[in-house]
């Protein structure tokens, strides 16, 4: 509000609240986020084979809900505990897709596993915090997210070049936060030097004397509907072994 001159005053406009102004005095929104999480560790071969594979996963929920509302969360109608027993040549249903064979897994104390055995649904009523509705573990064969080629060339009797190529190839509305890859070196390597392609994805590269390994990392890999490829060029310095 401003004085004017000659002693009159100025009417304010009128103020609009704001949903956030309505949020902080009490007021929710009906919203309800749901998240699945999956920390992936494959192993592959010098020659792109996957060795081993393993999926760490979690479906993670953030309620925004007025009131005590359940909810309920419908799985994969394909899904099986391993140690629940799994049907042989089963694809039947509503679902032609392959099986989904958990490891072990875990819920909340509040979900609600009375329909679980019958359909595949989970129903709870969700606290007012960021909480893990499940946990999961996944060893069973399944497909990359990342293809990975690599080039390796002897450069002298003490040195080698490593050239890693990295090709992702999963949908462009999945992101791939905190990538790592590790190459295992043989013990006599003293030094390495790194050549890392330039992008928009933060990255570093790093010797790791004390695991006797290479570590590459990406930050964060998004595809915006297209294919990423990654370059990394290695040379390694070996120390001459002496035989007695």
């Amino acid at each position: 509000m401003s004085s004017k001159e000659d002693g009159g005053k100025e009417e304010a406009p009128p103020v609009t609240e704001s949903a956030v102004a309505n949020e902080r005095r009490g007021r929710k929104r009906d919203e309800l986020f749901v998240d699945i999480i999956e920390k992936i560790s494959v192993t592959f071969s010098s020659n792109g084979c996957v060795l081993t594979s393993e999926i760490d996963g979690t479906i993670q929920t953030k309620s925004y809900l007025t009131g005590n509302q359940e909810i309920a969360l419908a799985l994969n109608d394909k899904l099986y505990i391993r140690k629940g027993g799994i049907p042989n040549n089963d694809y039947s249903g509503s679902s032609r897709m392959r099986p989904v064979i958990l490891d072990d897994c875990n819920f909340h104390e509040s979900v609600h596993m009375d329909r679980f055995d019958v359909d595949r649904t989970l129903s709870l009523v969700p606290p007012d915090e960021e909480f893990a509705v499940m946990n999961y573990r996944i060893t069973q064969e399944f497909k990359p997210p990342f293809i990975i080629n690599t080039l390796f060339e002897e450069a002298g009797s003490l040195e080698a070049e490593v050239i890693l190529k990295i090709r992702a190839e999963f949908p462009s509305i999945i992101t791939a936060n905190t990538v790592l890859v590790q190459m295992p070196l043989p013990a006599c390597t003293t030094r390495v030097n790194f050549d890392l392609e330039g992008g928009t994805v933060e990255q570093n590269a790093d010797f790791n004397e004390s695991q006797g390994r290479l570590e590459w990392s990406l930050e964060k890999v998004m595809l915006m509907n297209k294919i990423f490829f990654f370059f990394f060029f290695w040379r390694i310095y070996y120390y001459n072994y002496l035989y007695l």
